[in-house]
């Protein structure tokens, strides 16, 4: 069984996910084998929250080349977590 912290791997920032923040929204690069309810107990595990709604992306490696070398990127998988509306805000910046 995968910890908490093997599902969740780091906040993804972007300005599109910063618009979500205000939402309770948050972004997550999250192992590609995990599903939505192991995503969803790992955020709560993890900050403490409730969560409500959890979307998730599967996206493909991309073919590469380099000289005579070629090969794929790596798999990743994106997770779109909501929060309830009486649930804390993930504080991202804390310390900058």
């Amino acid at each position: 069984m995968a910890t908490a912290r093997d599902i969740i791997k780091r906040p993804i920032i972007t300005e599109r996910s910063a618009d979500l923040m205000v939402d309770k929204k948050y972004t997550f690069e999250v192992n590609p084998r995990a599903n939505k309810v192991q995503i969803r107990n790992a955020v709560e595990e993890i900050f403490g929250v409730t969560v409500t709604n959890v979307n998730t992306m599967n996206y493909k490696g991309k073919f590469k080349r380099f000289g005579r070398y070629s090969g794929y990127t790596r798999k990743r998988k994106k997770a779109i977590v909501e929060l309830s509306a009486d649930s804390k805000e993930l504080e991202f910046f804390e310390g900058v």
